[in-house]
């Protein structure tokens, strides 16, 4: 049992660390787009659509950023779990969208 019990927590963890990889091989991909579309900007050959993915790029650069500030921090295992579930309660997301469960639903009002 006790064999059983180890290695369905060594294939969560290795699955959760995948997952993790693949999230931070999307949010690379993503910069590498925002930094292309940001140069094409500086030239005058960027059009709104494509602004708006960098900006929204951008922003979850400063989410990443901010939650890495408070993993300096100690009891950071206890304070950034905290964080979120406090930021889901009031409707602030402080993750970034690769690294969701779920993608992001967007709101139609929100478009105009």
């Amino acid at each position: 049992m006790k064999k059983l019990i180890s290695r369905k927590r060594k294939y969560s963890f290795k699955k959760k660390m995948q997952s993790f990889k693949q999230a931070l091989a999307q949010e690379k991909q993503e910069t590498l787009e925002m930094l292309s579309i940001y140069k094409k900007f500086t030239k005058r050959a960027a059009n709104k659509a494509e602004m708006k993915i960098a900006h929204t790029q951008f922003f979850d650069l400063l989410k990443g950023c901010g939650l890495g500030v408070f993993a300096l921090l100690p009891f950071a295992p206890i304070t950034i779990p905290i964080l979120l579930k406090v930021g889901r309660m009031i409707g602030v997301d402080l993750m970034p969208t690769s690294f969701n469960e779920k993608p992001p639903v967007k709101n139609p009002a929100q478009d105009k």
